[in-house]
C-alpha cells in the first residue's frame, strides 16, 4: 500500500489519521450496523480476497476523525468536502481542485488547514488517552 505524500513529506498524525480513516470508511466499517439478511446471503455466497483488514485506526479513533470531518463539512462546506473527497474518496489533489475549479496548490492548502482543524477537534481526546 501506497501512502500518499505530497511532495515528498511524511504525513503529520493528523494526517496519518485521516488517511487511515479514509481506508476504514472506504470498507465499509462505518456503515450502519443492519445488515438485511438478503445481503449477508448475498455476501456468503461472493468470494471474499480478504477477511479483514487490519487497519492502524481504532472505531473509536475513526468515528471520532469521523464526525469531526462532519462537523468540519457543516462549519466550511468546501474545507470538509476536500477533506471528504481527498482522504475519504482517496481523489487526487489534482481532480479535488478540478471538481472545485481551484489550483490544485490551492486544494492542498484547503485539506492542510482542513486537517489542522480536525487536529484540534480531536485534541481533547488526544489528552485524554
Amino acid at each position: 500500500m501506497m501512502i500518499r505524500k505530497p511532495a515528498g513529506r511524511p504525513l503529520g498524525d493528523t494526517e496519518y489519521l485521516l488517511e487511515q480513516w479514509g481506508w476504514w470508511r472506504m470498507d465499509g466499517m462505518g456503515g450502519a450496523g443492519y445488515t438485511s439478511p438478503t445481503l449477508a446471503l448475498m455476501r456468503q455466497a461472493a468470494a471474499q480476497p480478504e477477511a479483514s483488514k487490519n487497519y492502524c485506526i481504532t472505531d473509536d479513533w475513526a468515528i471520532a476523525i469521523d464526525s469531526a470531518v462532519a462537523r468540519l463539512a457543516h462549519r466550511d462546506q468546501q474545507m470538509g468536502d476536500v477533506l471528504w473527497l481527498y482522504y475519504g474518496a482517496k481523489w487526487s489533489m489534482a481532480r479535488v481542485g478540478k471538481h472545485y475549479g481551484i489550483s490544485e496548490g490551492k486544494a492542498r492548502e484547503l485539506a492542510r488547514a482542513g486537517a489542522a482543524w480536525i487536529d484540534c477537534a480531536v485534541s481533547d481526546i488526544r489528552s485524554a488517552a
